[in-house]
């Protein structure tokens, strides 16, 4: 086994919390936290609500029905079956504190939630086809959805393949979710322990992508195949202070 593999297994295993407490998080230490939003400032959309839009409300059926699925329909996704999905991914249902944290449907270990949500749409009704972030502390505690539009996308289909390595299947989903990770807001709190609970956080929020997919009647597909450099670009972010790391197609069946 060589030792770059050695390194990664030891990584996934606990962490050494006698190495946390000598580090003496920057929480510890009094520094202020980062925020627990980013916005970007482009035109904002507010999004319809989502009642009675599930079809397949049943716990039991949606663990029975969801699959990664890669073969998608031209069918449009609705504005509500986009703001459901938005909602149950990284909504925020409640405050603590003084925006000490956001409480939300997936959980995050310290209600850190270091991730941002960017979605790359293609085919939604009434929206124009380019690059959104969504924001989610535009509407703590409601059923609501805001996103804010951050550019067109010149050759669309083109750029997200690119972005996804030349999975052309990815490219007919009605749009793409990508996380990104703003790492600090889990490293100001739990140190060198910050990276394993972040990747932990990232399995709980493609889960419930997932199963919402699922819940709407439709399909989807996590990803670990995408080129950070290109997302990165797209995004326009930095690559380290906030950088890709996981992408998921969804669209109709």
């Amino acid at each position: 086994m060589d030792e770059q593999m050695k390194q990664n297994r030891a990584f996934l295993k606990c962490p050494d919390m006698g190495a946390m407490r000598e580090n003496q998080t920057h929480q510890r230490q009094g520094l202020q936290q980062p925020p627990l939003e980013k916005v970007i400032g482009g035109e904002v959309i507010e999004l319809p609500g989502f009642e009675d839009v599930l079809v397949n409300p049943n716990y039991l059926d949606l663990l029975d029905k969801r699959r990664s699925e890669r073969v998608f329909s031209d069918v449009p996704v609705t504005q509500q079956q986009l703001a459901f999905m938005l909602w149950s991914t990284q909504g925020v249902q409640s405050i603590r504190g003084e925006r000490y944290a956001g409480l939300r449907p997936v959980p995050s270990g310290g209600a850190r939630h270091p991730f941002e949500l960017y979605i790359m749409v293609k085919n939604v009704e009434g929206l124009e086809p380019g690059l959104y972030h969504y924001l989610p502390f535009n509407h703590v505690g409601e059923k609501l959805c805001a996103i804010e539009f951050v550019a067109a996308i010149a050759e669309f289909a083109e750029t997200l393949e690119k972005m996804l390595v030349g999975q052309k299947w990815g490219i007919k989903a009605a749009f793409t979710l990508f996380f990104t990770c703003l790492p600090y807001r889990a490293e100001w709190r739990y140190s060198v322990s910050a990276h394993r609970v972040i990747l932990i956080d990232l399995g709980h929020a493609g889960q419930n992508v997932m199963l919402s997919a699922t819940a709407l009647g439709l399909g989807s597909c996590c990803l670990a195949a995408f080129d950070n450099v290109i997302c990165d670009e797209v995004f326009g972010i930095d690559g380290e202070n906030e950088y890709t790391v996981y992408a998921i197609p969804v669209g109709a069946l």
